[in-house]
């Protein structure tokens, strides 16, 4: 296999600024494909571009409106990454319907939309791979993220679907569902921990690599080279599959 596997091929990354987003623009870069990194964090957006000697552009994936006139200045492209996420811990009695729609416009509905842009020039060319950042939250239960698991389970059912209507078409369409990851979201989430319990940040830390059974945090590199197999023309018979990058938590 060559070493620039993705040469002559193009990718948009959504929220591809930071954390998983930026691990997996950096590493499609690096197999040669032409890139485009999408957020709505400008600043990020263009420290990344600049590292990475890639395109960006501004919009917020959970605006419709703002995706189709992004989507109308990229033009054609070839991969597609629905990275663009987020979680929110509630107890469920006190999520609210705000909440709810939130998680689902950013953690569903985005891909959604992307996917409904994206498709109709890949059909047309006859080759496409569409990749979705969904979790082991979309395969398993978690207490206090009912909003999340739901959105990103929901994510899962329509890389399904997809997979399925476009099996013929050289399209493919599949999950990647990281564990804990060694984020700014987790790093988020370990401060609140440490401000409502007493716990260190470091306790807070193991909390969560305790449900890998490797008794660590996933490296978003190991989330990214996982993206870029499924992105690459060799793995045309790999869809509808939802890879699960976390050490043997879900098997």
């Amino acid at each position: 296999m060559s070493d620039k596997p993705l040469q002559g091929l193009s990718a948009v990354v959504t929220g591809g600024a930071k954390g998983i987003g930026l691990a997996i623009a950096r590493r499609l870069r690096q197999e040669g494909a032409d890139l485009i990194i999408l957020g709505r964090d400008g600043d990020a957006l263009e420290a990344a571009a600049e590292r990475l000697d890639c395109s960006q552009v501004v919009a917020d994936v959970t605006d419709a409106a703002a995706l189709e006139r992004a989507f109308a200045v990229i033009g054609h492209f070839d991969i597609l990454v629905n990275n663009a996420g987020g979680a929110l811990t509630k107890p469920f009695g006190k999520l609210e319907p705000d909440d709810w729609h939130a998680m689902l416009a950013l953690n569903l509905t985005a891909a959604y939309h992307t996917c409904h842009l994206a498709l109709p020039g890949m059909l047309a060319r006859r080759w496409g791979r569409i990749v979705n950042i969904a979790s082991t939250a979309g395969l398993k239960g978690y207490a206090y993220a009912s909003a999340y698991c739901a959105a990103k389970h929901g994510l899962i059912g329509l890389t399904r679907a997809l997979a399925l209507e476009t099996a013929k078409t050289g399209v493919t369409v599949n999950a990647v569902c990281p564990g804990f990851t060694d984020t700014d979201l987790v790093a988020r989430a370990a401060e609140l921990i440490e401000s409502k319990t007493g716990r260190s940040a470091e306790e807070a830390r193991a909390h969560f690599a305790q449900y890998n059974p490797q008794d660590r945090l996933i490296q978003p590199d190991e989330v990214a080279e996982a993206v870029a197999f499924l992105c690459r023309r060799e793995a045309a018979a790999m869809t509808g599959q939802s890879l699960i990058v976390a050490g043997g938590e879900v098997m």
